[in-house]
């Protein structure tokens, strides 16, 4: 399953920028920014200050990413492992 790269600009401290990620990461991004109760744009910003010198399109497909896993562990703790 491909999903396709959308571009989007969001304005950070009032500057526009472009970040480009693929629809699943856009939808991930919204879906925490919805669980918080705070804004794509807002999220995108915070990530932004925290990214350092990485690309801001890499840093936000990372941020995502690091949710997903966050979340999987947590589901998984209470679950009793295989001996």
């Amino acid at each position: 399953m491909k999903s396709p790269v959308i571009s989007r600009t969001i304005y950070i401290d009032g500057r526009k920028t472009g970040v480009s990620l693929e629809d699943a990461f856009w939808s991930g991004l919204k879906e925490i920014a919805d669980a918080q109760g705070t804004t794509v744009s807002v999220m995108v910003a915070e990530i932004d200050k925290k990214r350092g010198r990485s690309n801001l399109s890499s840093a936000v497909r990372l941020f995502v990413l690091d949710r997903v896993r966050s979340q999987k562990v947590g589901a998984t703790a209470g679950k009793r492992q295989p001996q």
